[in-house]
């Protein structure tokens, strides 16, 4: 059976890839391979699909014999952060993340608010294959819906992070996106003390992430250049990554983050071995100067799992994504875009230094160029043939290393995409290697899409 798990939990079109049915089956499974009898919590984000999916989960949690506690629409880190103070058995949220709405996924979490690891998995994935709807139980739980406002408990612990720091007199812009955000990002800045002003803060499963967000920033600098703002942040669908964007317009993303974090947390020799974990997509300008100031940058796989596992390998306490996925010992390494945000604020208001000026200082990033090569077949059920002829492709020019310029190419986790990325201290070496690559994979692609 192919795997259902990707980079991050289960993930793809409703109705195609993500079904009621393999809804009901992880929620039964889930059920059934966790030992207390605690209840597990359920979130999800503003998609229309989330109603549906919470169904099916929630019955197949029941038919297992389990019970479960509603928090409805929620960002995704209050999941993990809600089940290690509140005891859950474990956690699910439903949602896609960045991706648009006609996506949905199930991201699934232990009794420690960790993402699952892959024995996990597996066992999940050994149930699925097994099941037999007429031996399924007929037990039926009382299931609880949500008994206290569990939101309020994750709001205050974000407000707790910043101790007796305020953000008054900040003027900031934030991006909700439509999703997640919107039920408590304005609330925690306002209460924060911050003159905030939100777009796209309706929740609108139709609209989430579309020309918004944290892939989208345009909307986010025009509100901040109209409202004369300090700063602003533009979250993802479910609020577990956040971009930051200056007074005039300039980019904070994952990388100037964790280089600035970072360099903060050097200084006060609060930096665990001066490391910092990200991934392979991390530029290699930050690197470069992350070496220079004496740090040392381990790179893992993309995807925050991956990411987690080498923090609690190397003892890191600061690692993340480009993406701005950041995980920080402030919430036991969880993404958390709500308070990525309310930090950086606070460390300006705290210096007394505007969010320009910090990126400012910053390091100076080799242009990179990103480019999705959309497939029309499944990579993982390609013939080995197939699949070696493509791999063979990637594997020569992933190979291509040089002191000032570098290769990746993978393929997505979450989506039908090749993902190739190609940067250099150089533009036009960069869009020059970007074309040759490209239309390379792509000619291969389709040369193997024709005799399919």
């Amino acid at each position: 059976m192919q795997s259902i798990f990707g980079t991050d939990g289960i993930r793809g079109i409703f109705n195609k890839e993500i079904t009621y049915s393999i809804a009901y089956k992880v929620g039964y499974a889930l059920g059934y391979e966790v030992q207390s009898h605690n209840p597990i919590l359920i979130g999800r984000d503003t998609r229309i699909s989330g109603e549906i999916l919470f169904e099916a989960i929630s019955r197949g949690i029941n038919a297992a014999g389990k019970e479960f506690i509603y928090l409805g629409i929620c960002p995704t880190p209050a999941i993990p952060f809600l089940i290690k103070k509140e005891k859950f058995a474990s956690g699910i949220m439903i949602s896609a993340s960045h991706n648009p709405p006609e996506y949905n996924g199930i991201k699934i979490f232990d009794n420690n608010g960790e993402k699952i690891k892959k024995d996990f998995e597996n066992r999940i994935e050994l149930i699925i294959k097994g099941l037999n709807k007429n031996k399924l139980s007929a037990y039926k739980s009382k299931s609880i819906i949500q008994s206290k406002n569990l939101l309020n408990i994750y709001i205050q612990g974000l407000l707790d992070t910043m101790g007796d720091e305020n953000l008054e007199g900040m003027k900031i812009i934030l991006d909700t996106c439509y999703g997640s955000a919107t039920t408590c990002a304005e609330s925690i800045f306002k209460n924060l003390g911050a003159n905030v002003k939100v777009i796209n803060n309706e929740k609108d499963g139709l609209k989430i992430n579309l020309n918004c967000g944290s892939t989208c920033l345009e909307p986010l600098i025009k509100a901040i250049k109209e409202n004369g703002a300090d700063m602003g942040f533009s979250f993802d669908g479910d609020a577990d990554r956040v971009i930051g964007v200056d007074s005039k317009g300039n980019i904070l993303d994952g990388d100037h983050i964790l280089f600035l974090w970072g360099r903060q947390l050097l200084e006060e020799k609060l930096l665990t071995n001066k490391i910092i974990i990200s991934t392979k997509m991390a530029n290699l300008g930050f690197e470069k100067t992350w070496n220079k100031i004496g740090g040392i940058l381990y790179r893992t796989e993309v995807g925050d799992k991956f990411i987690f596992e080498a923090i609690k390998k190397k003892k890191a306490l600061l690692g993340g994504e480009q993406s701005g996925h950041i995980l920080s010992k402030i919430n036991n390494f969880c993404g958390d875009g709500i308070l990525t945000a309310i930090q950086i604020s606070k460390f300006c208001k705290k210096q007394n230094i505007s969010l320009k000026s910090w990126l400012n200082s910053s390091f100076i990033p080799y242009p990179q160029k990103l480019t999705n090569i959309f497939l029309n077949f499944d990579l993982q059920n390609m013939t080995d043939l197939n699949k070696g002829f493509i791999n063979e492709t990637i594997e020569r020019f992933s190979t291509i290393k040089k002191d000032n310029y570098r290769v990746y190419i993978r393929p997505s986790g979450t989506e039908p995409v090749l993902r190739v990325l190609v940067e250099a201290k150089n533009k036009k070496e960069v869009d020059t290697l970007s074309t040759k690559i490209v239309t390379e994979l792509r000619a291969t692609i389709n040369k193997i899409s024709n005799n399919l």
